[in-house]
């Protein structure tokens, strides 16, 4: 396995981020032949003072926009640059029409030369667009494929983001008066990755302070190895196991291993107090191991099992990349089972633990018995009843603080990276000096054959790109109407009067034979003419208040010969994953509580007893939708699946204490006196199976990647309170909700 293992691969692609069953996603895909994808990159060059016309700039654009149309898996046929020659300009002469390419095919860097340029920008319209609104800089805007076009594979977005960087620190290096910008999905995956790859540091700084702190809890360099052996056993597995089924690992999902690392240390911890604590009591290795087997196999076993479902929920969400993170989590877990459960007390069955050692382990203890003490007063029946009252006001709070989660991205920029991150600045640059950016939501207008030259379609599209400009966070809109409208205008020699639609057929066919499919405002049959709008962000408020208001103007206009179709474009993605994501969150929490639900009865056949395990887990997910809103983390693709993570991974302290609870109470004669001994037996293990966790993702806090911390606050923030709630609320429940026989005489 470790050989399988080593051979795993880095695997990013656009199209595991789709929702590809999604109506949007449909039309998506219907056109992104046509019309290109939403993969789109963006090169802006930027000068540091004066204007771009000046010999060395151009020969720098020159040189950077060949450099991009070689680069392999980018849709030559749709590089733009000021250099490309499928950006034109059109001007009224005294004989009709003149036009020609915005830098002639003659073109020398003289002062005339650059000045004949600049008038060709301005006639070409491209002020805003190809070059910046204050002439400081130019852009180069490419689509990239799905496929690489020599090797037939996928292609890798991480390798395009290489080369790109190499461009820029080749031309920088060259041109210190330059400032190179890239923005677009490949370069956010690029950066993604490089981020990612800090994750190695991170592990290693969680792997020394967890084995530090087995060593605390253990006193024990023997008790320390074997769990941190098996758990990185589990890791190797489960690596060596997606190499097998042909997986790779997205740089979104990375963080998957640190979970089942944590995992398996956690539930290696409970194993090493079990038989620990049959050895202190003059039991043999081999019958000590063989006995907490027995013991822990089921609320074990149960608690790994509802981790696995808590993964598997999260399938349902039909996003490749969110699917991948569930099996390859689901893999971890699995194997946990194996070399925590079965392997680790085969390991524990060798271990030979001296008198002396016991003398040190049961002093240590005693220092907890003051926490203990203090714990098991919320069994009491009167505190008990305050206790759950309390949860249950915190409870409702938390849900009406939920109602402020919103779907989506809430800030600008990237929110995979941080705020100063270098392509959110680069993002914010783009932005400000251009009137176009990366952020586009593309809507099809679909109409009956040769629709673009029947008035009252192009008059109902016309309308509609006025409505979208009119809608706030609309940047600017581009139809094939109003470049129709500029066209027929120039036909009357320039006359604004006569800047609209022409109500004659072959007026308007005149107005729109000069428009080119390469345009992407067009397909050949005019079936398609795409509504290009521009946004000035892709925060969910944003993103949703355009989508709406797309959908009330198609509900009032739509009609047999003219649809219009939501939607291509990154913006048109993220709102397809947006819907996506709304649409799961609730099936995906009832899903994974039903089958925690239905796990409990089964094990322990009570009612009851399930909920004193499930009624904490609700409280701690309601706390993290509440702690979502105040810091202002949205839920998407990378933070949706934490909330299920959570509650499979924080049922295993309730399972844990209960079925040690459930144990004591057939001996002791009151919850308080069975809670206290249980605390006594497992509280430490417990405790520091919670400890264990959150540190194993709290190290993420500091990562790079924006989303990588997001997840480590939520994870860390749900273990811990998880481990609160069962020592806390748990016992307060059981000891209002259970009726305990008294005993004859209680073993204490």
């Amino acid at each position: 396995m470790g050989y399988f293992a080593s051979q795993l691969r880095v695997d990013a692609g656009f199209s595991k981020l789709l929702p590809l069953q999604h109506p949007y996603m449909k039309t998506f895909v219907k056109y992104k032949e046509e019309f290109g994808g939403a993969n789109r990159i963006l090169i802006a060059l930027m000068t540091k003072e004066g204007d771009i016309f000046t010999p060395e700039f151009f020969k720098t654009l020159k040189a950077v926009t060949d450099e991009v149309f070689f680069i392999p898996g980018v849709d030559r046929a749709q590089v733009k640059s000021l250099f490309t020659p499928n950006v034109r300009f059109i001007e009224i002469v005294e004989d009709g029409f003149a036009g020609g390419d915005v830098v002639p095919a003659d073109f020398q860097p003289t002062p005339e030369g650059l000045s004949r340029v600049r008038t060709n920008i301005i006639k070409a319209g491209q002020v805003g667009r190809l070059v910046a609104k204050d002439f400081s800089g130019a852009m180069i805007s490419a689509n990239l494929l799905e496929i690489h076009p020599t090797t037939g594979k996928r292609l890798n977005p991480i390798e395009i983001s290489k080369k790109l960087e190499e461009i820029r620190k080749k031309f920088e290096t060259q041109n210190i008066q330059l400032d190179i910008h890239i923005i677009g999905f490949a370069k956010v995956i690029g950066d993604v990755a490089e981020g990612a790859a800090g994750v190695i540091v991170f592990f290693l700084i969680a792997f020394v302070i967890t084995a530090i702190l087995v060593y605390l809890y253990s006193l024990s360099a023997v008790l320390t190895f074997l769990p941190l052996f098996c758990s990185l056993i589990a890791v190797t597995w489960q690596l060596g196991l997606l190499t097998i089924i042909g997986f790779g690992i997205d740089p979104m999902s990375i963080l998957v291993p640190f979970l089942v690392f944590a995992i398996g240390v956690s539930h290696g911890v409970q194993m090493i107090n079990a038989v620990r604590g049959e050895i202190f009591l003059g039991t043999p290795s081999q019958d000590a191991a063989r006995n907490s087997f027995r013991r822990l196999l089921i609320p074990g076993g149960v608690a790994l099992i509802s981790d696995t479902i808590g993964f598997l929920t999260i399938l349902l969400i039909d996003i490749e990349i969110i699917q991948e993170t569930a099996i390859t989590a689901s893999l971890g877990v699995a194997v946990i089972i194996l070399t925590n459960l079965i392997l680790l007390p085969l390991l524990l069955s060798y271990v030979k633990l001296d008198k002396k050692y016991r003398d040190t382990v049961v002093k240590r203890a005693e220092l907890l018995n003051p926490l203990w003490g203090l714990l098991y007063r919320f069994a009491k029946p009167r505190v008990a009843l305050i206790t759950v009252a309390i949860c249950g006001g915190l409870f409702v709070f938390s849900l009406w603080q939920a109602t402020q989660v919103r779907i989506g991205d809430l800030h600008q920029g990237v929110p995979e990276l941080r705020a100063d991150s270098r392509y959110n600045k680069d993002t914010a640059i783009i932005t400000d000096r251009f009137s176009i950016g990366v952020d586009i939501l593309s809507v099809i207008a679909e109409t009956k054959p040769d629709g673009c030259i029947d008035y009252d379609i192009m008059e109902t599209i016309d309308r509609f790109s006025w409505t979208m400009r009119n809608v706030e966070g609309v940047h600017s809109v581009i139809t094939l109407p109003s470049v129709a409208k500029i066209i027929n205008a120039g036909w009357n020699e320039g006359n604004l009067k006569w800047r609209i639609l022409p109500r004659n057929q072959q007026v308007m066919v005149q107005a729109i034979t000069p428009v080119d499919t390469s345009t992407g405002l067009l397909n050949n049959n005019c079936t398609a003419m795409p509504v290009l709008i521009f946004t000035s962000d892709h925060k969910a408020e944003t993103i949703t208040r355009i989508v709406t208001a797309v959908k009330n103007f198609a509900k009032e206009n739509d009609r047999d010969d003219l649809h219009f179709k939501l939607a291509t474009g990154n913006v048109g993605v993220m709102a397809a994953t947006n819907e996506a994501v709304d649409a799961a969150q609730f099936p995906m929490l009832i899903y994974v509580y039903a089958a925690i639900i239905a796990l409990c009865i089964l094990t322990f056949r009570s009612i009851r007893a399930t909920i004193c395990i499930v009624a904490p887990l609700a409280l701690v997910s309601a706390l993290a939708y509440a702690l979502m809103a105040y810091l202002e983390i949205g839920l998407k693709v990378s933070t949706l699946p934490v909330v299920a993570l959570g509650v499979g991974i924080g049922v295993d302290y309730g399972i844990y204490i209960y079925s040690r609870l459930q144990e004591r109470l057939k001996v002791d004669d009151s919850i308080e006196t069975a809670y206290l001994m249980t605390l006594q037996i497992a509280g430490n293990a417990v405790l520091f199976t919670g400890i264990t966790l959150a540190i194993g993702v709290g190290t993420w806090i500091f990562s790079d990647l924006k989303f990588q911390a997001d997840m480590g606050i939520l994870l860390t923030f749900m273990f811990l309170v998880n481990m609160l709630a069962a020592v806390i609320l748990l016992p307060a429940l059981a000891a209002l909700l259970l009726k305990v026989k008294p005993k004859p005489s209680a073993v204490n």
